[in-house]
């Protein structure tokens, strides 16, 4: 057999190209009265409407979404979650962090390269604000998929967590002395497609690709189908060996795929139950598990036949997805030559406030976004010192990185990396304890996530390749602990980040803001190490992403619907 040639490779190339195509998106950010559970409240929108819009992509493609911002009384911002944003940093989304927020009456574009297929979703990355509204599934359709051909349809499936009041009001309430128990918001109700319906038709001989998504702010979400067992196909956009289970736990953040089949002696319709997971931790009984919000939907077979059974659960067993096999059976990347571990607690600030830190230290945002940062420093943006309080971790580009999480708190929590997907080497039950610092028995051939549930009183021991230069966050996906401090900050590759060009929109954003854009944390372009107007204590108001028109300061405006 021979070696393809140069030529041939440059023919197979532009052959990709050419069947490449671009999806463009025109967005107007606005206010909508909605009332997905018949609580009616302003929601964030998309071109005056609610739910917001799929995005819908072939790999390959360029995807270029372009934003204007007419809340009117906040700014804004998009994350593509899952995308890994390839040569692409600066569109990833968080504000802060890759970019100065959106404000009213401003625009931005987004322009990127769909290079993964699978189930992402994206949502505002600016200060609290999804939970509002501004969310919406995200499709890379695979030409290469090699599950092709055992499915006959696709059907998108959301859930979520959904609460009646306010982003910037409920996280008031939490961030005052007076939460002693660090308590987060919980949501007044669950909703599946974001309140649309979402029975499902069920044909027999068909087998049907369920995408399940879940954007809630703080809830995972258990599912169960009756009569019927899933075999997963794909988790956060990663191919597995196919897995079959009868129960999944979707934490906030995750998506799975997985095929549903209609055989031959399927003759009514079913139903299927998805339960909102609130719990501290559902393994652990003595902690009270209650199960009270949950939504029941049908398979239907036929319209005119019963569609009043519902599925019952006594006790919720889901996957253990830490076992799933990843599709190409792939070993233990490494070994590794860079440790980042991270111990998560519960903390409070010098004024009593309560926070959420890795290794003793709570995220604190800075003046001058990391991405810019890095950008803008020269040689000494392999600093971490230059940086502020945003937890940064500097790894060099070709790193094998191994990222342990150890949970000591006594509930569990789903931890996002954004740019990668990471190995999952271990993830034990609730009650292990602390990683004891071996590297033995690990998974033989590790399932690829981008959000890893980590057990109570545990641990998870990751690992990814630093090959993606970039200013990415590592952050529990409970939006409530974001907002008090759980992130860090993965600076990859800086030498190769050093005098990045940034679109002129979104330098723009930032002027008009009169938020800096060049230099360390503080702004200073003369002295980078000078840590002078850093940041270091979390501000006592919260304002959220309230906005003054031609001002860097923040404040409450009364919004159409206030």
């Amino acid at each position: 057999m021979h070696s393809p040639s140069a030529a041939s490779l440059a023919f197979l190339s532009l052959a990709a190209l050419v069947k490449a195509g671009t999806v463009t998106y025109n967005w107007d950010i606005t206010w909508v009265w909605a009332a997905p559970d018949g609580f009616g409240r302003p929601v964030i929108g998309v071109n005056g409407q609610w739910p917001c819009p799929k995005i819908e992509a072939t790999v390959g493609d360029t995807v270029i979404v372009n934003i204007n911002n007419k809340l009117g009384n906040q700014t804004t911002g998009i994350h593509f979650h899952g995308i890994n944003q390839i040569s692409t940093p600066d569109m990833d989304g968080p504000s802060g962090v890759t970019q100065c927020p959106v404000p009213p009456g401003s625009s931005v574009k987004y322009q990127w390269v769909a290079d993964t297929a699978g189930s992402y979703w994206y949502h505002s990355h600016n200060m609290g604000q999804y939970p509002d509204g501004l969310r919406g599934p995200l499709i890379v359709h695979d030409t290469n998929d090699p599950y092709s051909g055992q499915y006959d349809e696709e059907v998108i499936l959301s859930v979520s967590d959904w609460y009646h009041a306010e982003s910037l009001d409920l996280v008031r309430n939490m961030l005052t002395p007076s939460n002693v128990q660090f308590r987060p918001p919980f949501p007044d109700s669950i909703l599946v497609n974001e309140g649309q319906p979402a029975n499902i038709n069920f044909t027999k001989g068909k087998t049907y690709r369920i995408r399940l998504i879940n954007f809630s702010a703080f809830a995972s979400a258990m599912i169960h189908i009756d009569s019927h067992d899933m075999n997963v196909i794909m988790n956060d956009a990663a191919y597995i060996q196919k897995e079959k289970t009868f129960m999944l736990r979707v934490t906030a953040a995750q998506r799975y795929d997985f095929l549903v089949e209609c055989i031959d002696r399927d003759n009514r319709n079913f139903p299927y139950l998805i339960g909102l997971d609130t719990n501290r931790d559902f393994t652990n009984a003595s902690l009270g598990v209650t199960w009270t919000k949950n939504y029941t939907g049908y398979f239907v077979m036929d319209t005119t036949k019963d569609m009043t059974k519902v599925d019952v659960v006594q006790e919720w067993k889901p996957a253990d997805d830490s076992h799933f096999k990843n599709y190409n059976g792939d070993g233990v990347w490494g070994p590794y030559n860079h440790l980042i571990q991270l111990d998560f607690e519960f903390c409070k600030d010098v004024n009593g406030y309560p926070r959420a830190c890795f290794n003793n230290v709570t995220y604190i945002g800075q003046k001058v976004p990391t991405l810019y940062t890095a950008a803008t420093t020269g040689n000494n943006n392999t600093d971490p010192t230059i940086y502020g309080q945003v937890n940064p971790f500097v790894v060099k580009y070709g790193d094998i990185v191994q990222l342990v999480v150890n949970n000591l708190d006594a509930a569990g929590h789903p931890f996002h990396l954004h740019g990668h997907h990471f190995q999952v080497l271990d993830r034990p039950k609730s009650g292990t304890g602390k990683w004891p610092k071996r590297d033995t028995n690990y998974a033989s051939s590790p399932n690829l996530r981008d959000t890893v549930a980590v057990d109570a009183k545990s641990y998870a021991v990751l690992r990814f390749k630093a090959e993606n230069p970039g200013v990415f966050l590592f952050h529990c996906h409970i939006e409530w602990h974001v907002e008090m401090g759980l992130t860090a900050t993965i600076i990859e590759a800086p030498d190769k980040l050093a005098g990045m060009s940034f679109p002129t929109d979104h330098i723009n954003n930032c002027q008009i803001q009169n938020i800096p854009y060049q230099g360390n944390a503080a702004g200073n372009t003369q002295n980078y190490t000078d840590q002078t107007g850093f940041i270091t204590v979390p501000p006592t108001t919260y304002n959220g992403a309230t906005y003054i028109p031609g001002s860097s300061k923040r404040s409450r405006i009364l919004g159409p619907f206030a």
